[in-house]
């Protein structure tokens, strides 16, 4: 028998976004391996935030301000101003966010659809972040395989969230991978 909750995800449009990061190369800062889709997919997580912090801040003002220069000057920062200043990793983290806000109808109908017992506005921000990215590359998008989806989100939401965001997260995702799976059959 056939179940009947099953999410609908479209394919709509391009199966790409934005992929061409020369090389995607490798770098290490404070001792930590970064990949330049990483370091792309962990701005989004951080715009993403800010943007839902300041729900009245308009989108495209608060993307212009999330790139522009900072005048602190301390070394985490320094980092993160190269990184944003790299065009590769600013052009896939500005194309990742746009995408998401484009689509964030259809990636909250499918949080709607497996948080069962939890409204989505209830899910620590970081960890809604983090998801709706997935969601998009692995679902909507198809860019990014499921599997490789979850552990991606395992890292970004260790990397940003609370003790338990990366089972929670992986937990989510593992449902909409049986549920996409359940839609084959």
């Amino acid at each position: 028998m056939k179940s009947t909750n099953k999410i609908k995800i479209s394919n709509t449009g391009t199966k790409k976004i934005n992929r061409n990061i020369k090389n995607n190369k490798t770098i290490k800062f404070l001792g930590r391996k970064y990949t330049a889709i990483h370091q792309a997919r962990e701005l989004a997580v951080q715009f993403l935030y800010a943007l839902e912090m300041r729900p009245e801040q308009n989108f495209d003002e608060a993307l212009e301000l999330f790139f522009s220069p900072s005048e602190e000057e301390d070394m985490l920062d320094k980092f993160e101003e190269a990184e944003k200043s790299n065009p590769e990793i600013k052009s896939f983290c500005e194309n990742l966010v746009q995408e998401v806000h484009k689509n964030s109808d259809e990636i909250d109908q499918i949080l709607l659809h497996v948080l069962t017992g939890w409204r989505p506005e209830r899910v620590f921000s970081v960890d809604r972040a983090v998801l709706k990215i997935m969601i998009l590359e692995a679902c909507i998008k198809k860019t990014l395989p499921m599997k490789v989806a979850m552990a991606e989100a395992a890292k970004l939401a260790n990397n940003f969230g609370t003790k338990d965001s990366a089972r929670f997260v992986n937990g989510v995702l593992s449902k909409i991978l049986d549920s996409t799976s359940q839609n084959e059959e």
